[in-house]
């Protein structure tokens, strides 16, 4: 890496650190909301509440030390820090947190698509790890992009990046869309 590209490596990481306080500063904590929290609201909706401090995060987001950090329609972001608790024993990031982090992205980015009243599960989610994380690294951050959203289906890619540009992950995931009762 040359020393311009470290600059704007080490420029993007600071950026990423900094909105990741920002966000710690005005989250409510990690819970599930309750049904009157989250009655009337699309998709999209619960993620502004949600980006804003108004709705707690994920509880698998406070286990694994992941953050939703942006989310706009058809796109969500989360940034994560991979620690030795997260290790296998061959002394890297367990695979597991490569897919929860990856399925968050692609999961959110069609649950951010979805009017009051619908839902998704995640029906398959497919990964490729294309290079071993260490807490060496940092942060990462998964993008996920929905490329299809139809009435009972949806499809989404993700890509995990660090902050220097390396790919560590990528993945694609099928969702199953219904009416909530």
């Amino acid at each position: 890496m040359n020393d311009t590209s470290e600059r704007t490596a080490d420029a993007l990481l600071a950026a990423w650190q900094e909105r990741d306080r920002e966000l710690q500063a005005r989250g409510v904590g990690h819970g599930v909301p309750s049904r009157e929290q989250v009655a009337g609201k699309s998709g999209m909706e619960i993620f502004r509440a949600m980006l804003a401090g108004e709705l707690p995060g994920a509880p698998i987001a406070e286990t694994l030390d992941v953050l939703l950090v942006e989310a706009e329609p058809g796109r969500a972001v989360y940034q994560g820090r991979p620690s030795r608790r997260h290790y296998n024993p061959l002394g890297s990031v367990h695979g597991g947190w490569f897919a929860t982090l990856l399925d968050s992205a692609v999961g959110c980015a069609v649950h951010t698509l979805l009017p009051v009243g619908r839902s998704y599960t995640t029906a398959e989610l497919k990964i490729n790890i294309v290079r071993p994380l260490t807490d060496q690294v940092p942060l990462v951050r998964a993008e996920g992009r929905v490329i299809h959203a139809g009435r009972r289906m949806a499809t989404a890619d993700a890509r995990m990046v660090g902050a220097d540009g390396k790919l560590y992950a990528h993945a694609s995931t099928t969702c199953f869309l219904f009416d909530t009762p």
